[in-house]
Parts: C-alpha cells; sequence; structure tokens
C-alpha cells in the first residue's frame, strides 16, 4: 500500500508540473503575440501620421545651408590648346597679392596629400628655405618663381622635365604636375584665418598610357586658419533649354566655384564660396529654368546646379537638371524679386 500510494503522488505531481509547464508556455506565447501586434500597429500608426515622401514633400522644410564668403586672391586655368602635354604645358593665372609660384613634375599622391594638412606657419617656414614639396616625393621641379608682383592674368608655359616623366599603368601613385600658388608675407603681417593663403592646382596631362585629355583634377585652398578645402563646380543654367535663334536648344553654360572641406576635416562648418559667385550672376538674364521669369537664386545639394529660382524651389522635389533629390541648397544672391504668395511666377509670365 505505501507502495501504490508513493506511486499515484509521484503521478499528481507530475500532472502538476506539465500543467505549470504548459501555463508558461501559454503566457509566453501570449506575450510574444502581444508584442508582434504593437509593433504592427506602431507601423501602422507611423504610416498614418507620416505618410510618403511623394506626397507630402513639399510641405517638409529643405534645410538651408549656411555660406560665408572667402576671399581667393588666385586665379588659375589650362589654356586650350593642342600642344597641352608632358613636352609643354601653358597655363593663365593671376593673383591680387604678392606669391610664389612652384610646379612640380609626378608628385606622390599620398605625400601631397598628408602634406596639405600641415599647418600653414610649418608650410610657410619651409618655403622660406626650400620648394613646398620634398625633392624626395617629386621627380622634377618645373618651375620656381618666388616675389611675384600682384598682376593681371599672364601665360606660364612650363617644358618638359628631363628626363621625360614615367608614370607607368593606371591606378598611378604620382600626379603628373601639380602647380601651387603660396601667399608670400611679411613677418609681421597678420592674416585672417579664413583668408586664402595657398591654391593647389592637380593637373593630368595626356598621354599614350592614359588618353584622357589635359584637364585640372582637383584644386585645393589652405587657409590662415589651416582648414583645407577642395573647390569644387557649381554649373550655372545661363541659357534657354527648349528654344533658341537657330532652332537647336541652347547650350547651359557657365559656373560657379565653391570651396567645400574636404572629407577629413571638420564639415560642421559652413560652405565657403569665392567673391566670384557675386560677379558672375550680375545680371538678369541669368533666369530660372523652370519658369523663366525670375533670377536663378538656389544652389541645389548635393548635384551643385545653380538653376532655379526661389519660388520654383518651393515646387520641386528634384533638380530640374539631373533629377536627383534635393536634399539641401544655399542661396548665390538675395532673393527680395519673390512674389506675394498668391502670385504665381506663370501668370506673370503670361501678362500682356
Amino acid at each position: 500500500m505505501n507502495v501504490f500510494g508513493s506511486v499515484m503522488l509521484s503521478t499528481a505531481e507530475m500532472t502538476n508540473l506539465l500543467l505549470l509547464v504548459a501555463i508558461v508556455v501559454c503566457v509566453g506565447a501570449m506575450i510574444m503575440f502581444l508584442a508582434k501586434a504593437a509593433v504592427i500597429l506602431r507601423v501602422q500608426a507611423d504610416d498614418v501620421i507620416r505618410p510618403s515622401t511623394m506626397s507630402t514633400n513639399h510641405s517638409v522644410p529643405v534645410p538651408r545651408l549656411k555660406m560665408t564668403r572667402v576671399h581667393i586672391p588666385f586665379t588659375f586655368r589650362l589654356l586650350e590648346t593642342g600642344n597641352n602635354s608632358f613636352e609643354e604645358v601653358r597655363l593663365a593665372v593671376s593673383s591680387q597679392v604678392n606669391y610664389s609660384l612652384q610646379a612640380f613634375w609626378a608628385v606622390s599622391i599620398r605625400e601631397l596629400h598628408m602634406s596639405l594638412w600641415r599647418t600653414w606657419s610649418e608650410l610657410r617656414d619651409q618655403t622660406k628655405h626650400s620648394t613646398i614639396v620634398n625633392s624626395t616625393h617629386c621627380q622634377q621641379l618645373a618651375t620656381n618663381v618666388r616675389c611675384q608682383q600682384p598682376h593681371s592674368e599672364k601665360v606660364v608655359v612650363l617644358k618638359s622635365p628631363k628626363p621625360p616623366l614615367v608614370l607607368g599603368a593606371p591606378p598611378r601613385l604620382a600626379y603628373p604636375l601639380v602647380v601651387f600658388m603660396i601667399r608670400e608675407m611679411e613677418s609681421d603681417e597678420l592674416l585672417h584665418p579664413d583668408e586664402t593663403v595657398i591654391l593647389v592646382n592637380v593637373v593630368h596631362l595626356r598621354d599614350p598610357v592614359c588618353p584622357l585629355p589635359t584637364s585640372i583634377l582637383a584644386q585645393y585652398l589652405k587657409q590662415a586658419s589651416g582648414q583645407l578645402s577642395c573647390l569644387k563646380q557649381l554649373y550655372l543654367a545661363t541659357g534657354d533649354p527648349t528654344s533658341a535663334d537657330d532652332g537647336n536648344p541652347s547650350q547651359i553654360t557657365g559656373s560657379l566655384s565653391l570651396a567645400e572641406p574636404v572629407a577629413c576635416a571638420d564639415n560642421s562648418g559652413p560652405l565657403l564660396c569665392s567673391d566670384s559667385i557675386l560677379r558672375d550672376c550680375p545680371g538678369i538674364e541669368q533666369l530660372c529654368v523652370v519658369c523663366h521669369y525670375f533670377p536663378l537664386s538656389r544652389a541645389l545639394l548635393p548635384c551643385r546646379h545653380t538653376c532655379i529660382c526661389a519660388v520654383c524651389f518651393n515646387k520641386l522635389d528634384r533638380c530640374p537638371m539631373c533629377r536627383a533629390a534635393i536634399t539641401s541648397y544655399f542661396c548665390i544672391r538675395t532673393e527680395e524679386y519673390v512674389p506675394p504668395s498668391n502670385v504665381e511666377p506663370k501668370d506673370l509670365d503670361n501678362s500682356p
């Protein structure tokens, strides 16, 4: 009887244990179901509160980037001639300040970018006693003209190096030609931190191994504060893309320069633009490509097309030139022309 009673007791305990396990499993399953249902309801609520960007894009304010002007005293361009090669390179330069012009053949890409991050005081001290690029980091010095006075645009001709350049097959580890325009200062002269002290011009030269056209690969600004910025081009629409006197679409021409902090700089600061922005946009003939009535005044980001006015900007979510999404913008001129909110450009354009 004792044995039988013990077996009955064990059976009852097992039954209770299984019942407890079943209850725990059911409660766990219910919690998981409720959690999943809550996630589904939250997603549905988000869809109701925040519809797709296509339907509400115009109601969401696009951030406007702050922009400050910085004076760039140098200009540099390649002359469009068929002789631009390793045999001869023709440049056009100008300056509003005293400067030195230093050019180098076959500059190490790695060493160039590392040296550009040095402080202005270090670079200035080096250029006083030597060249800005160490001789071990380039094949040959192309020119070193010091103590140049301010002047308007003049032509500089660089002759081929001897021995000839041998850069090897792409991808190459050296830039064919790098030209520096370096501001010269008196020992006691003080500059504003935003003043440009060096303009760096990286040039690709066509050769049999790399037959791409001769062009400026990149331009960098070094400021007195030590900030290194990369010059970018803003393509500015100055023509009517739909009609012309000869029946063909007119060309979209013109460009503006924008100095943007490079990747490892502090990108939280404002963008920088040269004084040429205001000089390049003097006339009312540069009209918005959408309404063809108001002057264009906004540069779109990230595509950098400068082609629309403030009125049309509020109606677009994509660039009318390249169809890229608009994430931000900055103004290149004042916008006093903006009409009252109830006046549309098309109504003005069709007025007698």
